[in-house]
């Protein structure tokens, strides 16, 4: 296990700089002589109202350029250097304990189940927030495609390796590939989503592409990027962030008022873009603020010991 500087909160600091214009797809394929993302199509896609939200949702040029992605670099600036991520072809391999294991191309992945949009808060581990417009479809339908045994107790998710695109591969500043996991209920929960738009447009590099895990209820850490396989497994899988400080980052990653992170509160947070770049602290939501919808998920255990 390496041994990496886990000051995250430090990384804020690095914000203050001017912002990088985040570049439409078709412009982008332009400069760098890519194929136009077969995908443009599907976007925008239809609002499901049903996850309508009380705040507002945070600029697009605010999102696009506040991002953790430590496989391109350490600080939220990621904007430029994701761009050398090439997403086409892109192959994501289901397997393990499957009725139904496929390697799917991901033009082929978005055109088998309706996409649509849905207004979802983000919770940063890091104590910050914002309300994004994913589009994307139910992390449930996928789990269905492939038929898991009745031994599948577990989704392991396993991001890409690619040190030459991704220069904080080669860093030391995690294990990669990067890895994250749930519980088949919780994959099987309304809220789990597979991302592969976001206002209204095919997901761009900084933000996952070209498809991610979005999981509301739980810290943003939890949201692997760029995902190439979903694995069906008995055990509960080792995701990244727990493997290199475990005393810091659980398995679960449920976002709980009452549980601190060891170095700072999670009782408040603030909300980009709201009151300017160092918003005031707002009070945390349990399961930030879907606890109807995944209390259940947890009843009996404890929050402290499996946070």
């Amino acid at each position: 296990m390496k041994t990496i500087p886990l000051n995250r909160r430090a990384f804020l600091t690095t914000t203050a700089g001017a912002a990088i214009a985040l570049a439409p797809g078709l412009a982008h394929a332009q400069r760098t002589g890519e194929t136009p993302d077969p995908s443009l199509d599907l976007y925008p896609a239809k609002r499901n109202e049903k996850f309508a939200l009380d705040r507002p949702v945070t600029d697009e040029k605010i999102n696009g350029n506040y991002n953790n992605f430590y496989e391109f670099n350490s600080s939220k600036q990621v904007t430029r250097q994701a761009q050398a991520l090439k997403i086409r072809p892109w192959t994501i391999k289901i397997d393990g304990m499957v009725e139904k294991p496929m390697e799917v191309g991901i033009d082929d992945l978005v055109r088998k189940f309706p996409i649509e949009e849905r207004l979802y808060r983000h919770r940063c581990v890091e104590a910050w927030s914002m309300v994004v417009p994913w589009d994307g479809f139910p992390l449930a339908k996928l789990v269905a495609l492939a038929a898991p045994k009745s031994t599948a107790k577990f989704v392991k998710f396993t991001s890409f390796l690619d040190p030459k695109s991704a220069p904080g591969q080669s860093s030391g500043n995690l294990d990669y590939p990067y890895v994250e996991g749930l519980r088949i209920d919780e994959a099987m929960n309304e809220l789990a989503f597979i991302a592969t738009g976001i206002y209204g447009k095919p997901i761009p590099n900084q933000n996952g592409a070209p498809l991610r895990l979005v999981t509301p209820w739980k810290y943003g850490f939890k949201g692997i990027k760029s995902i190439v396989k979903i694995e069906f497994t008995g055990n509960e899988p080792i995701n990244t962030w727990k493997q290199m400080q475990g005393s810091e980052y659980g398995f679960y990653a449920n976002v709980n008022p009452n549980v601190d992170h060891p170095r700072w509160s999670q009782a408040t947070e603030r909300r980009i873009g709201e009151d300017g770049l160092f918003a005031r602290k707002r009070p945390t939501l349990m399961f930030n603020g879907y606890e109807a919808q995944v209390g259940p998920l947890y009843a009996g255990m404890d929050l402290k010991k499996y946070y």
